[in-house]
């Protein structure tokens, strides 16, 4: 039976993380058997979409296909978006289609980020040396309406801080959840720490990673007695690369590893007990292959913000604007996260108008 991988990424309007997903898709390869054919597609924005990719291998004559999810936590995308499309390609063509595991917290993936951590610190030090004790860590999320997505950035942390001996670490996120990059930021601005990390957890570049630098930037302008440091995301990282390939080859063994062992969907979590059996579709598709061409895709578009995207269009969208030129999901239709009011969540993003 001919065997082909799917690479299922989200997509981007930021045709640089666009640009970075091929390259890991490109490399990945090398990672797995050679007889095995690997292509890409994306959820939304970015072409080629997924089911162009499941084309190819079908025309390729694979007649097995191992997919796996491009992202680093199994939120909504991971468990009900990608699943979606898969389900419904493999129902119209006939073709078996096996779905893996996110990246999720893996020793491969702290290896990785260690890594990023380790070459801004060194960078920092070559300019004045500081101790660990007297540095804080300050791992970013993406951020998500699920809080086992979010509870493992917390864990990323976590093993960060523990490992490396941090003086202090504090979590924040990029969207959705809470706390918002600066509302983080200003918190650890107050906890006495001579040098701040600022690591964003994300796989590649785009519009929510110049948020996150575009926060750090205007924090560490008004605490110029601390030094910010920016340390790089994990991009395609050897031991990022080795991960996806296990992801891919642990699918064919005696006893596949479950996903989403905490999944809102299938058990109750506490707050969101409302969503166990919720039905999993896609509200993706009139944004699919869209790519950086989609409309308000462009921060100079908008009136809201200057120089990076801060989110408050969101916000704006939720009272009648339509200032889209990021992704905050607002399109989407799935149960309404029960923290969207949260002062350090996206409502934090209102003082930022004026």
């Amino acid at each position: 039976m001919k065997t082909g991988v799917m690479i299922c990424g989200h997509g981007s309007r930021s045709q640089a993380a666009v640009d970075e997903f091929a390259v890991l898709a490109q490399k990945l390869p090398g990672y797995l058997p050679d007889e095995w054919e690997v292509d890409y597609g994306y959820l939304e924005f970015a072409n080629p979409v997924i089911r162009d990719g499941l084309d190819r291998l079908r025309d390729k004559g694979c007649e097995r296909i191992l997919a796996v999810p491009g992202m680093l936590f199994a939120a909504m995308h991971a468990k009900n978006d990608i699943p979606t499309v898969l389900n419904t390609y493999a129902a119209t063509h006939g073709i078996e289609v096996s779905y893996g595991r996110e990246l999720g917290v893996d020793p491969k993936m702290i290896a990785a980020a260690g890594a990023r951590v380790q070459e801004a610190l060194d960078a920092a030090n070559a300019r004045e040396e500081v101790p660990l004790h007297e540095t804080c860590l300050v791992v970013i999320g993406r951020g998500a309406s699920d809080p086992d997505a979010n509870g493992n950035v917390s864990k990323i942390a976590r093993m960060l801080w523990e490992g490396m001996g941090f003086g202090w670490c504090e979590v924040g996120y990029s969207g959705v959840t809470f706390p918002l990059v600066e509302p983080c930021l200003e918190h650890v601005t107050r906890l006495g720490y001579r040098r701040v990390v600022v690591f964003p957890y994300f796989l590649f570049t785009g519009i929510l990673i110049d948020r996150i630098y575009g926060f750090t930037d205007r924090v560490a302008a008004a605490h110029p007695e601390i030094d910010f440091v920016k340390a790089g995301y994990l991009n395609d990282h050897p031991k990022v690369l080795e991960t996806f390939a296990e992801r891919v080859t642990e699918q064919v063994g005696e006893v596949p590893p479950p996903n989403c062992a905490m999944c809102k969907y299938r058990t109750q979590v506490l707050g969101f007990e409302g969503e166990v059996g919720a039905v999993q579709e896609s509200h993706h598709h009139h944004v699919e292959g869209q790519g950086a061409s989609a409309p308000g895709s462009n921060v100079e578009d908008c009136a809201l913000c200057d120089d990076f995207c801060t989110g408050l269009c969101r916000l704006e969208a939720d009272h009648g604007h339509h200032h889209h030129h990021h992704h905050e999901h607002d399109h989407h239709h799935h149960a309404p996260y029960p923290h969207a009011d949260h002062p350090h969540g996206p409502e934090s993003a209102r003082k930022t108008k004026a």
